[in-house]
Formats: C-alpha cells, structure tokens, sequence
C-alpha cells in the first residue's frame, strides 16, 4: 500500500492490515496442506514399492508361507489406508486453497479500492493545481493587459 494515507481511509487500511494477515495465514494454511499431503503420497508410494517387490511365489514351510501372506495382507492394509488417506489429503488441500484464494481476492479488493481512493485524491489534487495555475495565469494576462493599454 504505497498510496498517501488519508484519514479518510483509515478504516480502509485497517480492514486491509486483517486481510493480510488472513491471507497470510492461509497461504500458510494451503502451503502446510500441501506438504502433508506430500508425505503422505511418498507414504503411498512407499508402501506400494514394498508391495509389488514382495515375491510372487512363496516358498519354505507351511509357517514361513502363512507368516508371509499375513505380512502382505497387512501390507496391503496399510497400502488401502494410505490411498485413502491421500484421497481425503487432496480434498483438504483443495479446501485450503479455496480458502486462499477467497482471502486473496477479499485483499486485493480492498487494495485496489485504496488504490482507486488515491488515484481520485490525486486528480483532485491535480485539477486543483490546475485551476490555480489557471488563475495565476489569467491574473498576468490581466496585468499585462492592464499596463499595455
């Protein structure tokens, strides 16, 4: 916010400094999501790795064989309890990146608000050096008109 503070605008400004911190919070809301949910993929993808380098013949005693499959039924488990989690992992971070983006377009509606508050204070500014300007030149042509005559 680089426009010159008003007093007028003070309430503005005070409502944009809440939205900022908004907008902050959820952007490091949706970057916290977004690192979860990276873990918990490589978890998936992990315990997938795992899963298809298991052998596909067993082999050994009937103990070593039943130890096995209970491993890989348990592995599989957790395979299924890692894709759903990833599963409701992409539903938060679509959820925080709603929320983001919903507080950064509330911020940059009252940025640009401010914005257009000052850019009107300028032209204002401006037409009111104008007319001056005007004057001072309309009182020398008076002047210089005056003594030629």
């Amino acid at each position: 916010m680089s426009a010159p503070r008003s007093a007028a605008d003070r309430g503005l400004r005070a409502v944009a400094r809440v939205r900022g911190v908004r907008e902050q919070d959820s952007r490091e809301g949706l970057q916290l999501a977004v690192a979860d949910q990276r873990s918990r993929q490589e978890r998936l993808l992990e315990l997938s790795r795992r899963l298809a380098e298991a052998p596909a013949h067993l082999e050994g005693s009937p103990a070593d064989v039943l130890g096995l499959r209970l491993a890989l039924g348990f592995l599989g488990d957790e395979v299924r309890d890692a894709r759903t989690e990833v599963e409701h992992g992409e539903v938060i971070v679509d959820a925080a990146r709603a929320r983001w983006e919903h507080d950064k377009a509330q911020l940059s509606a009252v940025e640009k608000l401010l914005a257009r508050r000052a850019a009107r204070r300028r032209a204002e500014a401006a037409r009111a050096e104008a007319k001056e300007n005007d004057d001072i030149a309309a009182q020398r042509w008076s002047r210089t008109r005056g003594n030629v005559s």
